[in-house]
């Protein structure tokens, strides 16, 4: 097991102008699991390769328990990587595929074997030892992919983005294995996803980054609760935060003709104008007493348990209702509305953030 340390870490391709990996600071501690989550082209997948030591390190360093390895080439910085696409050889079965690193290190065959046998049995691969990848479904080669890297015991395991590849039902099967068997192993363990719910159910924490900058790293849970800016609000949690631009009263923020009521240190805080405010779907419930925000609902999602409702402001409404909805609400199912209806929506007491609309920080009244 390792720490693992970014410090001022860069990387600047070649012909452009845009850093796409920005000085990142970030520390992994020892036996975590860490997930780096962002939209495509964030510079997660890029701090990932530098740390393999597939990318260059333009700026800073890279620690692996406290020695840089900035200078190491990949076979020297002890890691395993599992990669999207798998990277298993056709030709080999099972147990070749796994072995094979060992093998290139000239391994003892009987402890090649041994270490190859335990893994599979970790994984619930011993009875396709001898098949070949084409012969098997995307979740074993998947679990392959990772017998190869636990076979190695390495002290950090590298993952980029390996569920991809696979369908829903299987994605979150496998999601939850990789989660225990990280935590059965005690490997520090990079994992990067671009799939937050991925992120929030499998890492010990989630570092968020966007345009190449790290814009939060947090335990899941204060992540969803204490997001630090506009972006992590709206890009953790599913649905997303909603983010509305409201104007800062005596009372509170008006979002349409409605005023929203805020705390009042939150408003000293927030000044005077404009500012956005994030309302997450279960903060926001259907007033029967006529003084919530009016929406008129585009569309009514029913997923047994719960449904949400998209809606759009009522002084946002066009005529086909086509428009992208402005609020989504999640409601009791046996309570739901339908399409085409107007509703009053009533904002949960001291659930509202607020944000800078030119910055996106989080305005806070403490």
């Amino acid at each position: 097991m390792a720490t693992v340390t970014f410090k001022d870490t860069s990387r600047i391709y070649p012909k452009t102008k845009r850093k796409a990996v920005d000085r990142l600071n970030l520390a992994v501690n020892d036996g975590e699991f860490l997930v780096l989550v962002g939209p495509s082209g964030c510079g997660k997948t890029t701090s990932l390769r530098m740390l393999a030591g597939l990318e260059e390190v333009d700026e800073g360093e890279i620690f692996i328990d406290e020695k840089s390895v900035v200078s190491l080439p990949p076979r020297s910085r002890d890691i395993a990587m599992v990669f999207q696409n798998y990277a298993l050889y056709p030709h080999m079965n099972v147990a070749d595929n796994m072995a094979f690193a060992l093998m290139i290190a000239k391994l003892k065959k009987s402890e090649i074997r041994a270490r190859v046998l335990e893994a599979a049995k970790i994984l619930d691969l011993e009875d396709y030892l001898d098949r070949k990848p084409g012969q098997l479904s995307g979740g074993q080669r998947q679990r392959v992919a990772m017998g190869r890297a636990i076979v190695r015991q390495p002290r950090v395991f590298l993952m980029d983005e390996p569920l991809s590849n696979l369908d829903a039902k299987l994605r979150v099967a496998t999601r939850t294995q990789i989660a225990a068997l990280q935590r059965r192993l005690g490997v520090t363990t990079v994992y990067v996803t671009h799939d937050q719910v991925e992120a929030m159910t499998m890492g010990d924490r989630v570092a968020v980054m966007k345009d190449g900058v790290l814009q939060q790293v947090d335990l899941p849970r204060a992540l969803y609760d204490e997001p630090v800016n506009a972006f992590v609000a709206g890009f953790i949690g599913s649905p997303a935060m909603n983010l509305i631009e409201g104007t800062v009263g005596t009372d509170g923020v008006t979002i349409g003709s409605t005023v929203v009521p805020i705390p009042r240190a939150l408003l000293t805080a927030a000044g005077k104008g404009t500012v956005t405010v994030g309302m997450r779907p279960e903060a926001l419930t259907l007033a029967g007493d006529g003084n919530g925000i009016p929406a008129v609902v585009n569309l009514v999602e029913e997923l047994g348990a719960e449904a949400y409702v998209y809606s759009q402001l009522a002084e946002n409404v066009s005529e086909s209702l086509t428009a992208t909805p402005d609020i989504v609400t999640r409601i009791d199912p046996n309570i739901a509305p339908k399409t085409g209806d107007t509703i009053q929506l009533h904002v949960k007491a001291g659930s509202a953030l607020l944000f800078d609309v030119e910055s996106g920080a989080r305005i806070r009244g403490d």
